[in-house]
């Protein structure tokens, strides 16, 4: 990824430093670009998540950010208060993983969500 891609329209995905994406997480991007919105990914050196995430839904263009540790997932939208994130969940399923990637770009795209298994 070059320095250029802060220019291109994309949902942010924000990574501490020195955090790689694990496989398992790779659902979540299939998601997204499954629905055709692009994804970044940016160092956000914030070890709150949610803030993290609220950080990067600020650097997207598209106003959408996630942040991840472990399998907690957070999915922000710059126009909800810091602390209220759209979504907030643990996910371990690939399947589920998979659709909230998709939900964070149907929120870009404004269209209904995906139906996500309550957990």
């Amino acid at each position: 990824m070059n320095n250029d891609d802060s220019q291109r329209p994309s949902i942010v995905v924000g990574l501490e430093n020195g955090i790689t994406i694990p496989d398992s997480v790779k659902p979540l991007f299939y998601g997204i670009e499954e629905e055709q919105i692009p994804v970044s990914v940016r160092k956000i050196n914030i070890n709150d998540t949610v803030e993290r995430a609220y950080q990067s839904a600020l650097a997207s263009r598209l106003s959408v950010g996630i942040a991840f540790e472990g399998d907690h997932f957070i999915v922000h939208y710059k126009n909800l208060k810091e602390n209220q994130p759209l979504f907030d969940m643990t996910i371990n399923d690939k399947k589920q993983l998979r659709i909230l990637g998709a939900n964070a770009a149907r929120l870009v795209k404004g269209i209904p969500f995906k139906e996500m298994a309550n957990r």
